[in-house]
């Protein structure tokens, strides 16, 4: 994850790979960082950049990660203060749709698929002024035809949006999240084969399960039926996003932060038949992303199918912070 304008030649060396990541951490986690600038006033056009990136820098012809056969990946850069941060994403026809925990939509194609610009649409209505960072913190998003779906984290909210302008529709703060506390909300959401919805909280450090609220209908929707259940965690990690495979399984990333070795994130896949209120998803890990192969804080997750291959499509939310990347990183599922 070699920063732009970082020196190759110190770059090459793996303790410096290493003490630069967790240098990065320790301040992320530490909040020595600027925050993250409040949305555009406005929709806005901004360029884009994009830097290919091999899945191992070290060794280029490194392609297996577990599960998955890296296919290509790029850094994703912009002059713009207002591109980063990037929480959640859908990935369809060459086309991304990605959520900023800053509160925004980013629209752009994907290389190949049109030019470098990505369209920047603050979501105009919240739980609260825009001005509050606490009022736009987007963890998550569920694409559902022309809606879109946004989990609040701090306000542990589900608000549903039409797609095409991003009017608000409905908003609900469901019985089941009420609970959750500060940055440890809804961090990700998805709809199963059969139509429910889950949505996960991020959790807290410590702790080998973190709350889920399973929805017999629209999260958006108040009065929607609702039970708990729990997910079980990989060991220091917290999960950030979740989509569906074609097979109807769950696939997960997790994210976790080491001061030794900085960012890792771990791809696993979970059987719906765990899904009942009052039990607990046991995920099963699929591949691992960490040093020295290309890593951050990888929090969004897509699924999309290609030339009969499932493809999994990977981001990362560079915290509006210089010394990380945003990433997207796409893979065939070679179970």
């Amino acid at each position: 994850m070699k920063p732009r304008g970082f020196p190759e030649w110190i770059w090459a060396s793996r303790l410096a790979r290493v003490t630069f990541l967790a240098v990065a951490g320790l301040l992320l986690a530490t909040n020595i960082r600027p925050g993250p600038p409040p949305p555009p006033p406005r929709p806005e056009t901004v360029d884009l950049t994009f830097e290919a990136v091999a899945l191992d820098e070290g060794d280029p012809a490194q392609r297996r990660a577990g599960s998955l056969l890296f296919l290509e990946g790029w850094a994703i850069g912009s002059e713009s203060t207002h591109f980063g941060g990037i929480s959640a994403m859908h990935v369809e026809n060459g086309q991304v749709l990605a959520l900023s925990d800053a509160g925004s939509v980013f629209r752009f194609a994907l290389p190949g698929h049109g030019p470098a610009r990505a369209r920047l649409t603050p979501l105009p209505q919240g739980p609260g002024p825009a001005i509050e960072k606490s009022n736009r913190d987007t963890e998550a998003l569920f694409v559902r035809g022309d809606e879109l779906l946004v989990a609040y984290e701090r306000a542990n909210m589900i608000w549903r949006y039409r797609l095409r302008d991003l009017a608000a529709l409905s908003a609900a703060r469901p019985e089941a999240m009420r609970r959750w506390r500060g940055n440890a909300g809804p961090e990700a959401m998805m709809q199963l084969a059969d139509g429910r919805y889950l949505v996960f909280s991020e959790g807290k450090d410590g702790g080998d399960t973190s709350e889920v609220a399973l929805f017999g209908g629209d999260p958006s929707l108040a009065g929607a039926p609702t039970a708990r259940l729990s997910y079980r965690r990989f060991l220091n990690y917290r999960i950030t996003d979740a989509a569906l495979l074609p097979d109807g399984r769950l696939l997960l990333l997790n994210r976790r932060f080491s001061l030794l070795r900085g960012f890792s994130a771990i791809v696993a896949v979970a059987d719906p038949r765990q899904v009942r209120p009052g039990g607990t998803i046991v995920p099963r890990a699929l591949a691992t992303l960490a040093s020295p192969l290309t890593v951050d804080n990888m929090e969004a997750l897509s699924v999309t199918r290609e030339g009969g291959r499932t493809i999994v499509w990977i981001a990362s939310d560079d915290n509006f912070f210089p010394l990380q990347r945003t990433l997207l990183l796409k893979f065939a599922l070679v179970e």
